[in-house]
């Protein structure tokens, strides 16, 4: 009687092998993993950067908005405002801004054309951007002639740059009124 034994079995060395496969396998799969995880999230930083740089304005106003009354005293026709660069702010190409002065019975857009000639800019190099330390005086006047803002009306100025959002300067006009007198309002 023989007894053999039929030993079909891992050795040592056979174990060893699959178990540094496995170990191999593993560190490549969460090294990509890793790598995937963190392009994703450098991808998402890039986005919430750029969001934030186009959702926050760059401009802020300076001082009052100062108002105009026309020659017959029955309104207000010529609204005056200054524009600085916000703290943080990147430099703004004026020649891009749009402008509109809305109340509740009508809605004016104005281009960069319609408002250049009514531009005063102090401390400037006159490259048209609104830079840190410049100051910018803008004058949006009625060009119609009809009458543009009335006596105790709320009424907002725009300022949409083209890189940005929008810069709302909304006020009340004064409730009396003289003829060609300056207002200024808060």
């Amino acid at each position: 009687m023989s007894l053999k034994r039929k030993e079909d079995g891992f050795t040592g060395l056979e174990a060893a092998i699959v178990l540094i496969a496995f170990i191999v396998v593993a560190a490549v799969f969460s090294y990509v993993m890793l790598g995937a995880g963190f392009f994703t999230t450098q991808k998402s930083q890039e986005t919430v950067y750029h969001a934030v740089g186009q959702s926050a304005t760059n401009l802020e106003v300076s001082g009052p908005v100062v108002l105009l009354s026309n020659s017959a005293g029955t309104a207000y026709d010529w609204a005056n405002f200054t524009l600085i660069m916000a703290a943080g702010g990147s430099p703004v190409d004026m020649s891009k801004v749009v402008y509109s002065i809305s109340t509740k019975d009508q809605l004016k857009e104005l281009a960069y054309s319609d408002v250049s000639s009514a531009m005063r800019w102090h401390n400037a190099n006159g490259n048209n951007l609104l830079e840190r330390g410049e100051i910018l005086e803008i004058g949006i006047s009625n060009a119609n002639g009809a009458s543009f803002i009335n006596p105790n009306q709320q009424f907002t100025i725009e300022v949409k740059p083209a890189v940005g959002s929008a810069l709302p300067i909304t006020r009340t006009a004064p409730l009396s009124i003289g003829v060609s007198t300056y207002y200024e309002v808060y």
